[in-house]
């Protein structure tokens, strides 16, 4: 059965505009049914890789396909076990034949040779053969099949060649043995991974813990346990053993002293954790979070150890207070702590708040006699007597007057997830180089490398652009340049990632990989060696039969809050569906590349035995593979003959209006169920659906609040009415989730957005519209009024939201 890529929107539109239409249906047919898609898995449901010894026998697969030096030994000995048995004639006639056939168990392609993809179906003893070939095989050497194969139905149809040869058939013609081969659409980039048309790398994921609040960072503890540490913003650190499962009673519980609120978007909290490089021998660990000290909010960093009863939680008791810092503000609160290769502590703080760091003559950032806006640098070993901490002898500003000894670099807005690259496992190239994500302001998004004593521009620059015009002209400024920015057309809050350096996926090695909390927008960075520039490309969940791997997802939950790493370099980010510090609908993913795996074995690890005293969770994933389903009758539609037929069916049945979920097609293992109602989530490009609506121009990137913005027609716009009410607030915050309209703002109260056109004006709502444009209005495009007027509101699930 030719295979089918995934429905476009626009089509789905289509669809549902003109079901009725058989002739239209049946003349879309043949653009539907795409080229066969390219879907690379081995007999043990895994990617294909390249065998880190030569293959000697199957030697055509000798580069990439699913058969290590072990496996390809054990061909050959089966091969000559099959081969003593015959003469001269059939070692000429027969030995390539036999060589062919068995060497397909190394075929990156194996499991659709050998039907393998389908669990309900028993595995083939001889791989799907192209109906020409079969008429020759069997022709030369028919003797080899008992020898080949023990299927007893092949021996019942040994003397009936046709019917044969149509049993050894594929039911995708595509996949057939030896035609695919030379099928260009299958071997093109094979073993690469995977783009779409225009270029974005298609990942999947698997899910490896849920039921958090708002999980803002995870760490591992370098002590060959391979534990994960997971912490939620209330201040409740998780620990989960290697098989995943949880330990039922917390590693560490400071939510009482954590300063934070159950509002969405509110960026106080206990904001991050790292663990000592020698924790295994000094159990201490060293944690962010915000504090309230009579009417101060303060940002506070904390040394704990670990409790000597038992090791997986921490002695609430040890707690010393290494630094405080007053905040001025609620937001910009910064949050990254880290130890870098020199074992040293950093610690990465926010700008103070507010807008535009309006502190002083040149604000915090620029001031090296403040704390903040800054990567600070300190010495915490040794520190069980004397000092806390201690200034490294080489901070760049340790004998400068007047600047804090503490200050490694400056000039940071508010650097959120910060990370040490471990460098190549094989050259170390970029070993111990720090990348941060840094916040903007109202236009660009950054990312940084940080190096000593460096001014990362803030507030006179805002990424490559001047912010405070006046500050950037100061020849004085002697600022670094981000790596990489991006405006806020891409997204709003960048979350700084990690360079993947683990070892299961190979051709993600040296990759940048960070996202954006608002847009949820999935990206990379890959340095070009020649001209030292970092080369963008964005990340996309998989497509069609990209991700149908055993235990893998498509789809995530769209506010990406953290990235981290495991003990043995694999990556994860962390993400959530309601960005609230009290919603438990947090959600870490491991990234995955379907493309190539590393060889088995090479990765393997047998991790330290851990002393568990608390009761353990047993991990329940939740997420799902999302693929096309037709609605009307429940069934998961994996192929195109089975999609077609199921649509000619729907239109049979009078009155069934028939719609096809914008979503992408899967296979089996494993099976798929339908996405919760109500979901966003993250999945492909970034599509949008028309009367879409999002909310910005915000100032402190409040995600319940902004200038009312629409998808309508292709384009994203504004709306501008002076007449703009409550119930049309309504329909906005409805359909973005909220329950509550806390306020209908006029006159631009979120700022002009100018750089859109006005889509929508005179817009009159009863409150119960599904979309803005379900209500009356002057038509999309036409309007009497310009951008001062644009509307805005304000959302929530409770009262005091907006308070």
């Amino acid at each position: 059965m030719v295979r089918q890529q995934s429905i476009m929107w626009y089509y789905g539109d289509i669809f549902g505009r003109f079901w009725h239409s058989r002739l239209f249906l049946l003349n879309l047919v043949g653009f539907f049914i795409a080229p066969v898609t390219s879907h690379p898995q081995c007999l043990d449901f895994k990617p294909p890789f390249r065998p880190e010894d030569e293959l000697q026998f199957c030697v055509m697969y000798k580069h990439f396909g699913c058969c290590d030096y072990a496996k390809d030994q054990e061909l050959m000995a089966k091969y000559y076990k099959i081969m003593d048995n015959f003469d001269y004639y059939g070692y000429a006639n027969c030995a390539a034949y036999v060589q062919g056939l068995l060497c397909q168990e190394c075929s990156p392609y194996a499991a659709h040779l050998f039907d393998a993809e389908d669990p309900s179906t028993p595995l083939r003893t001889i791989p799907g053969l192209c109906p020409d070939y079969c008429s020759a095989f069997l022709d030369r050497c028919e003797s080899t099949i008992p020898l080949i194969s023990d299927d007893p139905r092949i021996a019942e149809l040994k003397h009936d060649k046709p019917r044969l040869c149509r049993y050894l058939q594929l039911d995708d013609p595509d996949y057939c043995y030896p035609h695919l081969l030379s099928n260009e659409h299958l071997t093109k980039n094979l073993g690469r991974v995977a783009e779409d048309p225009e270029g974005c790398l298609q990942l999947c994921l698997e899910e490896v813990a849920n039921g958090l609040r708002n999980p803002l960072a995870m760490v591992h503890a370098n002590d060959g346990t391979h534990r994960l540490f997971v912490a939620e913003q209330v201040g409740v650190v998780w620990v989960y053993l290697p098989d995943r499962s949880r330990l039922e009673k917390p590693f560490l519980n400071i939510s009482e002293a954590v300063l934070t609120s159950h509002w969405e978007g509110d960026e106080r909290g206990f904001l991050g954790i790292t663990l000592h490089p020698d924790f295994k021998y000094n159990g201490k660990l060293y944690v962010y979070y915000s504090v309230e000290i009579g009417f101060d909010e303060r940002i506070r960093v904390s040394e704990f150890r670990i409790s000597a009863a038992d090791m997986n939680v921490v002695d609430h008791t040890s707690e010393r207070v290494i630094l405080e810092v007053d905040e001025p503000a609620s937001n910009h609160n910064g949050g990254q702590i880290l130890f870098a290769d020199d074992g040293y502590l950093y610690i990465f703080t926010g700008d103070g708040g507010m807008a535009g760091d309006p502190f002083g003559l040149f604000g915090n950032s620029q001031n090296k006699s403040a704390l903040l806006g800054k990567v600070l640098r300190i010495d915490v070993n040794d520190n069980d007597k004397g000092p806390l901490y201690r200034i490294p002898p080489d901070n760049p500003f340790a004998h400068e007057r007047g600047a804090r000894p503490e200050v490694f670099a400056y000039g940071a807005r508010n650097m959120w997830r910060c990370s040490v690259d471990r460098g190549d496992p094989v050259t170390r190239e970029g070993k111990g180089r720090i990348f941060c994500g840094d916040v903007g302001q109202n236009k660009y998004e950054e990312i940084d490398i940080v190096e000593k004593g460096r001014n990362y521009g803030w507030r006179a620059k805002e990424g490559f652009s001047c912010y405070d015009k006046k500050l950037c002209a100061n020849s004085s400024l002697d600022d670094v340049l981000p790596i990489y920015a991006y405006p806020h057309k891409m997204g709003k809050s960048v979350t700084g990632g990690y360079v993947y350096r683990g070892c299961e996926y190979p051709n993600l090695n040296g990759m940048y990989i960070f996202g954006d909390f608002m847009s949820g927008r999935l990206m990379s960075l890959r340095e070009n060696r020649d001209t030292r520039q970092w080369d963008y490309k964005e990340i996309c969940m998989g497509m069609g039969l990209t991700c149908a791997f055993p235990g893998l997802i498509n789809n995530y939950h769209p506010y990406i809050i953290s990235f981290a790493e495991d003990e043995a370099g694999e990556l994860y980010f962390l993400s959530t569906e309601i960005p609230s510090a009290t919603s438990p609908t947090g959600v870490v993913y491991k990234v995955v590349d379907p493309s190539r795996r590393a060889p088995p074995r090479s990765c393997h690890y047998d991790p330290l035995p851990v002393k568990v005293k608390s009761k353990t969770i047993q991990f329940q994933p939740k997420e799902t593979l999302i693929g096309v389903e037709f609605p009307n009758s429940g069934q998961e539609i994996t192929d195109s003959n089975d999609w077609l037929e199921e649509l000619m069916r729907s239109l049979d049945e009078p009155g069934l209006q028939t719609t096809l979920r914008p979503t992408t097609t899967t296979t089996k293992p494993p099976k798929t169920t339908k996405s919760r109602k109500g979901r966003r989530r993250k999945q492909g490009r970034h599509q949008h659906q028309h009367g879409a609506v999002r909310l910005a121009g915000d100032d402190l990137g409040r995600a319940d609040r902004g200038r009312v913005e629409i998808f309508a027609k292709g384009e994203w716009g504004t709306v501008c009415d002076d007449l703009w009410n409550a119930k049309n607030a309504e329909v906005v915050c409805r359909q973005l989730g909220y329950r509550y309209a806390l306020k209908a703002s006029k006159a631009a109260e979120f700022g002009e957005g100018s750089h859109l056109r006005i889509l929508l004006d005179d817009v009159q709502c009863q409150g119960t519209e599904a979309t803005l444009l379900d209500c009356q209005h002057a038509g999309v495009g036409n309007s009497n009024c310009a951008h001062y007027e644009d509307a805005g509101v304000i959302c929530g699930n409770s009262f005091d939201n907006g308070h």
